[in-house]
């Protein structure tokens, strides 16, 4: 016989039933534990696991509060970086109308110098011309008098005398050159 089956020979009790000192103690044991389970140890876990929660709930807000936050600052970096395309875009465009502007002013100013550049050389021609013209005719006129004296055989020294043949043969000439144009 083992020591399992001795042990119940000598009790004569049911191996189902147990003793009566058996069940008090455990159901003291028991209710010491619900105890102290009940009273101490699940509020403090509920008390942890609430404080969890809300570290989580709080971590949650707050991230989503920051990723909230960079939503509106990407928005804003955004909405500055078109609106600083746009006004460089619209920079560009007046550079371009100012570039345009003075390109025009002084190409206005490069021909009004142009123009009076080309009058100014007209009356410098057209006093070069009056001087020539007023030399050639007192150059015609000195060699005029002097073939006229050799051919006429008398002296036209006399300055009067000499000027208006000089003017007649001047005159002559201009409106002989007048019927051929």
């Amino acid at each position: 016989m083992t020591i399992a089956a001795k042990f119940l020979a000598a009790e004569g009790s049911s191996p189902i039933m147990p003793h009566l000192y058996e069940l008090v103690v455990g159901g003291f044991a028991f209710l010491v534990v619900l105890f102290v389970v009940g009273k101490i140890l699940t509020p403090r876990i509920q008390k942890t696991l609430a404080e969890r929660t809300e570290a989580i709930e709080g971590g949650i807000q707050r991230a989503a509060d920051a990723q909230a936050e960079a939503q509106a600052l990407l928005k804003q970096y955004k909405d500055q970086l078109a609106e600083a395309r746009h006004e460089a875009s619209r920079l560009r465009e007046e550079a371009r109308e100012q570039g345009a502007q003075i390109k025009a002013e002084l190409r206005e100013e490069a021909q009004a110098e142009a123009r009076r550049l080309i009058e100014a050389a007209h009356l410098q021609i057209e006093a070069d011309r009056q001087q020539a013209f007023a030399q050639l005719r007192s150059e015609i006129g000195r060699l005029s008098t002097d073939l006229a004296s050799r051919i006429v055989g008398e002296s036209l020294e006399d300055e009067a005398r000499q000027r208006r043949t000089v003017d007649r043969f001047i005159e002559e000439l201009e409106s002989s050159s007048a019927v051929v144009r």
